[in-house]
């Protein structure tokens, strides 16, 4: 979590994981520190709003294949096979996902995974702090839209998003292993194993670090500066990846003049 201090306000921006475990509660205090001070929440998402109904229609809208088309069309044949290898030792219902394209079937694939071992997103971060500002009739915000979010991922070139499903596949076989990791590191703000294990992943693939981070990162950049300019205290929560790393949000806003600070435990007691 990082602070930025605006003429007459402060805002919070805080890494968030977006399905955790009940395991992983209460949070580190500071967050609920931050949110006792600002007035607003800004997710990427404007949750309290959101309609899952509407979301789940405009993702099959964007995310089934043509027709004549088909997952293992679109991945072709050698990286369906591999595809396919992976998944059964994942014990991964690939024939289920035989119409989507490969955007779609990648982040089925890891929420399905991540909720086999326990994580469920009713516990993540923004999901336990919008309950929170419902309850206390806080406003929230959203930096985007759910069709900006999926339309980014639809327009993707087929063989990102071939690697994106392949990585996703891989990455699967030692899922639990990897979100211990990240939440230890998350918890203790350590960005350089955030850094090392996480975001090197996602540059590995520059097309899609380019679209999916930096892109986004720049243009929060923009709003955040809006928000500076305001009163009021505001929380900003996004995913911790969109955080580290000299394309992340703190050092963006430091390449404009506004002083970024992590903070530690002992910063808001």
């Amino acid at each position: 979590m990082w602070r930025i201090d605006g003429d007459s306000n402060r805002v919070y921006l805080l890494g968030s994981v977006h399905l955790l475990r009940p395991s992983d509660y209460p949070l580190p205090a500071g967050i609920y520190e931050a949110y006792a001070d600002a007035e607003t929440l800004v997710m990427e998402l404007d949750m309290d709003d959101l309609d899952t109904a509407a979301a789940q229609s405009l993702a099959s809208e964007l995310g089934l294949a043509a027709a004549g088309s088909s997952l293992a069309v679109l991945l072709g044949a050698e990286s369906y096979a591999r595809a396919s290898t992976l998944a059964a030792k994942a014990s991964i219902p690939l024939e289920l996902l035989a119409q989507t394209e490969p955007w779609l079937a990648a982040i089925t694939i890891e929420q399905l995974m991540l909720t086999r071992i326990g994580f469920d997103p009713a516990f993540g971060v923004e999901n336990h702090l919008m309950e929170r500002a419902i309850a206390d009739q806080k406003e929230i915000l959203g930096l985007e839209t759910m069709r900006q979010q999926l339309e980014l991922l639809d327009g993707l070139p087929v063989a990102v998003q071939r690697a994106l499903l392949l990585q996703t596949l891989e990455e699967g076989l030692e899922i639990q292993a990897q979100m211990d990791m990240l939440i230890a590191a998350w918890r203790n703000g350590d960005i350089a194993t955030l850094e090392a294990n996480i975001l090197q992943d996602m540059q590995a693939q520059p097309v899609l670090y380019e679209e999916l981070v930096v892109a986004r990162n720049k243009n929060w950049v923009k709003q955040i500066e809006l928000l500076l300019e305001d009163s009021d205290d505001y929380l900003i929560i996004v995913g911790a990846l969109h955080l580290v790393g000299q394309d992340g949000v703190p050092e963006l806003l430091r390449q404009r003049g506004h002083a970024a600070k992590q903070l530690a435990q002992s910063d808001l007691q």
